[in-house]
């Protein structure tokens, strides 16, 4: 699922490159962190570092057709879209908000996907790959998203994409991301905890490179998808849908906050990063699984999972233990859609991650910003 911008360059696998060359000249005006958050004094956290503003917004529903609380809130927001674009319009406000229904066939049909899992197919490699009349629908897809939304790693691309996601599992409401230095996915997290003091807020980092990242949110500059459950596939309830939708609001909120030139303090919030995926037990001829998730263990996402714990109960009666050398916490815990995919479940660690503070760029910083890069593309 995901998204990755951490400084305006032209390719995303170069930005975190750009930004330590950035970090080394003491230079402001790039989100990408240049040493380990966890060496940064707390000065550092309180000067506040200035980014580009978020000019450009997609709200994404129905990657996966059958995640059914995105596709009915994008169809939602699409109804009022032509209304708020129109109003914008008179005030002379460029419209900014963009929604997508992903998978719009996948929808139709109420299935994950058509021939093969979108959300896997926004690699540096799928996209830029070559095109066959017999190629996957969800392949062509993919580039169309990537001509509308991108291109991925460009300038051209839209400064942020938030993808919704439900999740059979107990996750609760989840961002995940490709960063654990995204300081705009990373504030839009803290305020979104803020704002929803009640419900279960967990930020997932997925430790993947900016062109092996594979799932729709990392087209753009800066992005993450919100994956919240349970709720079963092909299924849409209230709780789950009214949760999303307030998840998305604030969001949208805190985006016109910081392009009004708000000032948002640096803080801390934890950060779960995925370690390994486990597979159920198999049969090692038909390859059919012979366990299933122990009892001890279902809808336990995010308990800490210990050496030696309940892991898995055979169909048999036997449990299964993990083995594992350390505690980690699991999460995406007995996933329909992941039976395919083989794993029954995640494992991740948790740290503190420090954040600074950041607001947005004056119109003088920008063109700063942007002599400074056209100085070094030329170079």
């Amino acid at each position: 699922m995901g998204m990755l911008n951490q400084g305006n360059c032209m390719k995303a696998w170069e930005r975190v490159e750009e930004g330590k060359r950035q970090g080394e000249r003491g230079q402001k005006g790039t989100a990408t962190l240049p040493f380990p958050s966890s060496q940064r004094s707390e000065m550092e956290v309180n000067e506040p570092l200035h980014l580009p503003r978020l000019s450009r917004v997609a709200v994404c529903g129905g990657t996966h057709g059958n995640e059914l609380s995105g596709v009915y809130l994008v169809r939602e927001l699409l109804k009022v879209e032509k209304r708020e674009n129109e109003r914008d319009e008179e005030r002379g406000e460029p419209a900014s908000v963009m929604m997508v229904l992903s998978n719009p066939r996948a929808v139709q049909q109420c299935r994950r996907y058509i021939d093969t899992d979108l959300n896997r197919c926004f690699t540096h490699s799928t996209l830029n790959g070559p095109m066959s009349d017999t190629a996957p629908y969800e392949i062509i897809r993919s580039k169309e998203l990537n001509v509308m939304l991108g291109p991925k790693g460009s300038r051209e691309a839209v400064d942020l994409v938030c993808d919704l996601h439900n999740t059979t599992a107990n996750m609760g409401l989840c961002f995940i991301a490709y960063s654990d230095c995204d300081w705009i996915s990373l504030h839009i997290f803290k305020y979104l905890q803020r704002q929803m003091p009640d419900a279960p807020l967990r930020f997932i980092h997925f430790d993947v490179s900016c062109k092996e990242s594979y799932s729709l949110d990392s087209v753009g500059k800066h992005g993450f998808a919100i994956e919240i459950g349970p709720q079963p596939h092909g299924v849409v309830r209230s709780n789950i849908f009214t949760a999303v939708k307030s998840s998305v609001q604030h969001m949208l909120d805190w985006v016109r906050f910081f392009n009004s030139g708000a000032v948002f303090e640096g803080g801390s919030v934890d950060v779960f990063t995925m370690v390994k995926n486990i597979d159920y037990p198999r049969d090692s001829e038909t390859h059919n699984i012979t366990a299933a998730i122990h009892s001890h263990l279902q809808d336990r996402d995010f308990c800490l999972l210990h050496p030696q714990d309940p892991l898995f109960q055979t169909f048999a009666g036997e449990t299964l233990r993990y083995k594992g050398s350390e505690p980690l916490y699991p999460f995406f815990i007995n996933e329909c859609a992941y039976y395919e995919k083989g794993i029954a479940l995640s494992l991740a660690r948790k740290r503190r991650v420090v954040i600074p503070a950041i607001r947005v760029q004056t119109d003088e910083e920008r063109q700063e910003s942007e002599k400074g890069f056209a100085s070094e593309e030329e170079e």
